[in-house]
């Protein structure tokens, strides 16, 4: 089926042997034709005009002079070095979403100096505005930045880490054991009945916003285990068939989506309402009304998810 989905369409060569080769980093830093990637809190520095856009700055940009620590080597564009810095020290003056409690934060940043439509936002709050070589660029950035942020002491004696090869690794000065990112795969699955579509909500999602059921894969379990199980824990319904369609790279902090379709082989629904706050079989008909805007009781997941994704190409016959 099309691929072409949001957070997979990353054009860069990530030119891996260049990661344990500091010398030739550091001269590529300084080159002219090499640009930095600049993040702030998880947020990108997004250019706001006429289409929003990953803003990629100069080596010689005052606003990289915010950063504490060095630069996360991307890969090459056409040759030239792509980097990604982060700047999370700095202090702006507009005000701020505490992330802990809002599922997407709309507010927007500006950096001194930065034209006026430069502005730092959130990735999620901006997935479907930005081009598909932007969106895998940005998964790869933010990604890899949470996993610093997230995993800074040795999981195997608890001595803080020390990133190496140009980011992409981190290492015990006392153990010796060397850390790598990582990826949690997710099942997330378009279960449908005849013309019904199987929908869900969790309490801290917008009002009214449904979407796919969705579940972290177990230890020892293969993917159609995963969807079967996460289906049935949630919703009480038993699947049949399972068919594996799409993945999605997800930053949020660092999932892999894995679409699939899957058949119910029961109607019945008894929640767990520990796992959903509601789940609700929904026509195809009352499915593309809620995409169209005009059921308003029922708002579909945002576009650049997987799950709007799978929605849409379901309503248009197109998941084959």
């Amino acid at each position: 089926m099309n691929q072409n989905i949001t957070f997979s369409g990353g054009t860069l060569d990530r030119a891996a042997h260049l990661r344990s080769d500091p010398e030739a980093l550091g001269a590529l830093q300084t080159k002219p034709n090499s640009r930095f990637m600049v993040l702030w809190r998880g947020k990108l520095l997004i250019d706001f005009g006429d289409a929003a856009k990953i803003v990629w700055m100069q080596p010689t940009a005052e606003i990289l002079n915010e950063a504490k620590a060095d630069p996360i080597f991307l890969g090459l564009q056409d040759g030239a070095a792509r980097f990604a810095l982060d700047i999370s020290g700095w202090t702006p003056t507009e005000a701020t979403v505490d992330a802990d409690s809002a599922i997407m934060d709309e507010s927007k940043q500006h950096f001194p100096g930065l034209p006026d439509q430069f502005c730092f936002a959130d990735l999620r709050a901006i997935m479907g505005e930005i081009s598909s070589a932007d969106a895998g660029d940005a998964a790869t950035a933010k990604g890899i930045f949470e996993w610093h942020q997230s995993h800074r002491f040795c999981a195997n004696c608890g001595t803080k880490s020390h990133v190496i090869n140009a980011g992409w690794q981190r290492q015990c000065p006392d153990c010796n054991r060397q850390h790598f990112p990582r990826t949690d795969p997710v099942v997330i699955m378009l279960v449908t009945r005849g013309n019904n579509v199987l929908l869900g909500r969790s309490p801290n999602w917008p009002e009214g916003m449904y979407s796919l059921l969705a579940g972290f894969m177990e230890p020892g379990e293969t993917i159609f285990e995963a969807v079967r199980r996460e289906v049935f824990e949630e919703s009480g319904i038993r699947i049949g068939e399972v068919e594996y369609l799409t993945d999605q790279p997800w930053p949020f902090p660092s999932s892999l989506m894995i679409g699939c379709r899957a058949e119910a082989l029961t109607q019945k629904i008894t929640l767990d309402p520990i796992e959903l706050e509601s789940a609700i079989w929904l026509s195809r008909e009352d499915a593309l009304a809620s995409v169209n805007g005009s059921n308003s009781a029922v708002q579909p997941a945002r576009k650049g998810s997987i799950a709007r994704f799978l929605l849409d190409h379901w309503l248009d016959d197109t998941l084959d």
